[in-house]
């Protein structure tokens, strides 16, 4: 078998859709710690940019990282 990597573009489309559901969950507790949609919106927003460039650049160092990695053998069980 070959070693399957992932693609740079896999890892923005990951950090996107994760960074959606993230920021829907900081605006809801935002709003209920300081009950303003406003501020929450807000907060949410600051934090999808950041989060969003701090999660791509952890997916690509851990896309270089071996650890847990391993290439399949033909004598490998598949379950």
């Amino acid at each position: 078998m070959t070693k399957v990597q992932d693609k740079a573009y896999r890892s923005i489309v990951k950090t996107i859709s994760w960074r959606t559901v993230g920021t829907i969950d900081t605006v809801v507790i935002s709003y209920f710690i300081t009950g303003s949609f406003a501020m929450a919106a807000s907060i949410g927003s600051i934090e999808l940019v950041t989060k969003m460039i701090l999660y791509y650049g952890h997916e690509r160092v851990w896309n270089k990282i071996s650890l847990g990695k391993h290439v399949p053998t033909k004598d490998d069980y598949v379950i």
